[in-house]
């Protein structure tokens, strides 16, 4: 839906202003609304409100999404993405149940007869394994939040499960879940509810993280060590949240200890990290920081001629600091580094020498200030820079000729922020705020020095603005029906022209019983940057861009119902939904283009990205089902995913819809962690997916690198075949061939020993122990054939051919914790 606020280039009004008189208005709303509100209460009943932060014991760390209620009134709330809260109750006494996943309940009893603050410590419950406690209501139940379609990680959960070759990984323990699907074997980029990997929106600490991933795509560039909760939401978005079509990932690093100095140390086959987090001003000012680095490319180095220095690494490091000016004030300042880096250096006796490398990361820093006006009202501004860059550069110098290649590409991101959350009564959470965000992108810079070329020394260069204002209320309106309203403005400006949107958000959740639930949202999303991809899995040549005169904003609308099941003495939940999504003007290459033509100088001057790209439109529509069990000595979950993801370009395949290229009929994870004892944690993982879909061209027949049959090849009548096949029964539709199945089982196990200032721990991980070869990639080979068998070949004919790469990966690590 396109705002009327749309005028042409001569009536357009003053944006800045229009933003700001938008947010005194609300302000203003909210705050009538608020005495209101507080009239008609005190009326009925004196109330008094509860407020404060909740810490975790030992640290200081402030907690977020913790839970606090009130089991006799059945009234409560959740800490903010600050720790901070406040509950609205009526005088008297009351015992407020205070839980979090990975902590131990407190139960606090207080007598209410005026506004009090109090701050609640919470002690992790790693501490006391051999005593687990189940008790009722102990956690926030799915059947009692309004919001659907969103999933929590604890840091711990991904800590013991296992993974490829030791490395925690956040976004691959997200695949485990219902609706996140992987891309290729092994990777860590993820498709969610039909989407493509730009239609993410990752956030660390506020700022957006362009690229998630190292190695292309086998590891995230989250080190898990400097975590301190992630959140997914694959639909019913907040309005808080804008810019993407697909889903949310927030990840939020821990805040340091303020009580005394901690670390951790881990090394593994691959890389090795180091944590430091502690007190600079004990009790006001911390600090957080964490590295990590891989090295394969110094294990490798022995290995090479003593004229060739080659190899590859990525690095990341965190750095973060946190300082309390007063129970109303507190500063953050987060920082995140990391690289990944290819490079090749060859020096030849005659003195020729040639020089390549390939490399791109990302840079983010937010600096955060929360400020407490009230017990009721507490605001968030944020100061946020976000940066991602890929390169490549090529020089050779032969007889004394130096010829020199260098692209790339980039993106700054410069934003202000202003969030506040507030809470009238018990039957309301309401969050609003604004924001404006400069982007610069530098689709392409491309530099040529060639003895038989003309120089070339080019820049394209977008500039764009994208700013918005939104509302949201997570309303009771009566004992059994929820309700969560938003409201989301979102105007984006490059060169001459503005797109402006209104995105409505809804959710519902009605009660059928004391643990039962009914459940229903609809979001409308737009999203003003893309990325060109010619692989679909997150590639760092792939191409960001912004939404131009010529290319439109993507736009989504997504519509989900649900029922969620809790099980409140043994802690099971189950939760059950349906969803279906519509996109428009989504983008892809034409037939045959791309962003880099290294191997023709003189095309690659003239590559204008705009030419090369296509508009179309998306469908996806599917079922997930996800059975947890959540405390115990044995905790996990099995998932089920059942999903369709559908195209439609009116350049590409003659018009006609095909599949999505990640698109996975079938996905199944059950997750297991067992820790029998304190020194002791079990853990296992099976996956299975239906195979993605591949474009290939006619083949005649197929042979796989194995006695294993391909499956679910289709005909022109979308029949399944298998064995040998006629070149003519082949179509040449896009994604027109299905690949095998991947399914695989992980174990891992870990050795505790605590000690009086330390623990060890060592990890032992198998990542696909049966050995299945799992498809990385196919590709066709030709072979000349005798038919007639005089010895001379009459056809060409070609194969098929499957890779394989992870095919029973064991690992070690060894961590300590001091």
């Amino acid at each position: 839906m396109t705002c009327p606020l749309d005028f042409d280039n001569n009536r357009r009004p003053n944006y800045a202003a229009l933003y700001l008189h938008v947010f005194v208005f609300v302000f203003s709303s909210l705050h009538l609304y608020s005495k209101n509100l507080d009239k008609k209460y005190a009326v009925q009943e004196q109330e008094f409100t509860i407020s404060g932060y909740v810490n975790e014991r030992g640290s200081e760390e402030l907690l977020l999404g913790v839970s606090i209620y009130v089991p006799q009134l059945q009234k409560g709330t959740v800490s903010n993405d600050y720790g901070f809260y406040s509950l609205t109750l009526p005088r008297g006494r009351h015992t407020l149940v205070v839980s979090y996943i990975g902590f131990s309940t407190r139960r606090i009893n207080v007598d209410l007869t005026g506004n009090i603050e109090l701050d609640i410590i919470l002690k992790p419950n790693t501490e006391q394994l051999d005593e687990v406690v189940v008790t009722a209501g102990s956690q926030l139940q799915e059947s009692k939040v309004t919001q659907m379609s969103s999933l929590k990680l604890n840091p711990e959960i991904v800590e013991n499960v296992p993974a490829l070759l030791g490395e925690k990984d956040v976004l691959k323990t997200l695949q485990l879940l219902p609706g996140i699907s992987g891309g290729t074997e092994g990777s860590s980029g993820f498709f969610v509810r039909g989407g493509t990997p730009d239609q993410n929106l990752i956030i660390l600490d506020d700022a957006v993280v362009y690229n998630s991933n190292h190695l292309f795509g086998f590891f995230s560039v989250f080190n898990g060590d400097a975590i301190k909760s992630v959140e997914a939401f694959k639909g019913g978005f907040p309005a808080r949240f804008g810019g993407r079509l697909s889903s949310v990932v927030k990840i939020d690093m821990k805040d340091g200890n303020k009580e005394k100095l901690t670390g951790k140390f881990n090394i593994g086959l691959i890389s090795s990290s180091l944590l430091l987090e502690g007190p600079i001003n004990k009790g006001k000012t911390s600090f957080i920081f964490s590295g990590r680095r891989t090295y394969a490319d110094l294990l490798a180095k022995p290995f090479l001629p003593k004229d060739v220095n080659a190899g590859y690494f990525f690095m990341d490091l965190n750095f973060k600091m946190h300082h309390i000016f007063d129970d109303d004030n507190k500063l953050y300042w987060s920082n995140y580094y990391g690289e990944d880096r290819f490079f090749s250096n060859e020096r030849y006796d005659d003195g020729d020498r040639f020089k390549a490398r390939l490399d791109w990361g990302n840079i983010t820093s937010s600096l955060r200030w929360n400020h407490r006006f009230s017990n009721k009202f507490f605001s968030n501004t944020s100061l946020i820079f976000s940066n991602f860059k890929f390169r490549i550069s090529q020089e050779d110098i032969f007889e004394d000729q130096e010829n020199i290649f260098r692209t790339s590409s980039g993106i700054n991101d410069y934003t202000l922020k202003n969030d506040f959350n507030y809470y009238p009564n018990p039957a309301h959470s309401i969050r609003f705020g604004v924001l404006g965000t400069v982007h610069n992108f530098t689709p392409q810079r491309l530099f040529v020095q060639d003895s038989f070329l003309e120089n070339q020394d080019t820049e394209q260069v977008l500039n764009s603005f994208e700013g918005a204002t939104f509302i949201e209320d997570d309303w009771k309106a009566t004992e059994k029906l929820n309700v969560s309203a938003g409201l989301r403005f979102s105007y984006f400006k490059q060169n001459v022209t503005s797109y402006n949107y209104l995105e409505p958000r809804l959710g519902l959740s009605y009660r059928l019983g004391p643990t039962f639930a009914a459940k229903g949202s609809y979001a409308n999303m737009n999203q003003f940057v893309h990325l060109l991809s010619s692989s679909g899995i997150g590639l760092p040549t792939d191409l960001w861009v912004s939404a131009t005169d010529n290319v439109r904003p993507q736009r989504a609308q997504q519509f989900a119902l649900g029922v969620a099941k809790d099980f409140t003495e043994s802690q099971y939940s189950l939760s059950l939904e349906g969803y279906y999504k519509t996109m428009d003007d989504i983008i892809e290459y034409k037939e045959g283009a791309s962003f880099l033509v290294l191997d023709d100088f003189e095309t690659a001057k003239e590559v204008d990205w705009e030419d090369n790209i296509t508009a179309g439109r998306g469908w996806a529509y599917g079922a997930e089902l996800l059975f947890r069990k959540k405390k115990g000595p044995f905790t996990g979950w099995l998932g089920y995913t059942l999903a369709w993801s559908q195209r439609q370009f009116d350049e590409l395949n003659q018009g006609n819809r095909f599949n999505a290229r990640y698109e996975r009929r079938h996905d199944i994870a059950l997750v297991g962690i067992y820790k029998p004892t304190r020194r002791i944690t079990l853990s296992a993982n099976w996956v299975y997916s239906s195979g993605i879909n591949f474009t290939l061209p006619n083949i005649a027949r197929l042979t796989p690198n194995t006695d294993l049959p391909i499956s679910n090849v289709l005909d022109r009548f979308g029949n399944g075949l298998f064995g040998p096949l006629e070149a003519d029964e082949f179509t040449n539709q896009r994604n027109n061939f299905r690949g095998e199945a991947n399914h695989r089982l992980d174990l891992g196990v870990q050795f505790h020993k605590k000690r009086e200032k330390s623990e060890r721990t060592w990890s032992i991980s198998i990542y696909n122990t049966y050995a299945r070869k799992n498809p990385f990639f196919y590709y066709n080979s030709e072979n000349s054939v005798d038919i007639n068998g005089d010895g001379i070949s009459d056809v060409l004919r070609t194969e098929l051919n499957r890779v394989a790469l992870l095919v029973f990966v064991p690992s070690v690590n060894y961590t300590l914790k001091f």
